[in-house]
């Protein structure tokens, strides 16, 4: 039996044809994927797959950081600047704080692949104890975001989003998470 804590962690893929079942969802299945081999606690999962609708997405994300008590949030897709993106707002209109370092720090790593990279609104933001954070659609791009650039020897050259995770849960009174440093190593600050 683990002795670290459970961690509820919601997940969130917006479309509308996958939500209709035109196409699968690969959103969910990749980020599930990342997070249960960067994460050594016990992951309770909150799953929704929903249509573009910005009421739908403010109720998904209330509902899983008020009363599901998610101590994170993935969002995956509606970033971009198409009509129907609208993600980004919806988070913005149900946190109290906004982080927009997320945002910038995932453009600058998808820049070092795509140069459509700064098409990217993708932001994150605190609801209670809560982190937000809207990620790519594509399953290669939310484990380049997550885990960061590599060099040809396997080292990271531009840290990605979820080193700076663990800390910023803690910081908001969330629960503390583990990772495996092979995949990904959380950076906190020394104690004194």
């Amino acid at each position: 039996m683990s002795c670290l804590s459970e961690i509820k962690i919601g997940l969130i893929s917006t479309s509308d044809r996958a939500s209709r079942g035109v196409y699968a969802d690969e959103g969910i299945p990749a980020l599930k994927n990342w997070l249960s081999h960067a994460i050594t606690n016990p992951i309770r999962f909150h799953e929704a797959l929903i249509p573009d609708e910005r009421q739908e997405i403010e109720k998904t994300l209330k509902r899983m950081a008020d009363e599901d008590g998610c101590d994170l949030i993935f969002t995956t897709g509606g970033t971009g600047p198409a009509l129907r993106d609208i993600t980004p707002e919806a988070t913005l209109a149900v946190i109290d704080k906004e982080m927009p370092g997320f945002g910038e720090q995932m453009r600058q790593i998808s820049l070092h692949y795509v140069p459509t990279a700064i098409l990217s609104r993708q932001t994150a933001g605190i609801r209670g104890k809560c982190l937000i954070v809207n990620l790519p659609g594509r399953p290669k791009a939310i484990e380049e975001t997550l885990g960061g650039v590599r060099d040809e020897s396997g080292n990271v050259a531009v840290h990605g989003l979820f080193s700076a995770i663990p800390y910023c849960v803690d910081l908001i009174g969330g629960g503390f998470i583990e990772t495996d440093e092979s995949v990904c190593k959380a950076f906190r600050p020394k104690q004194k």
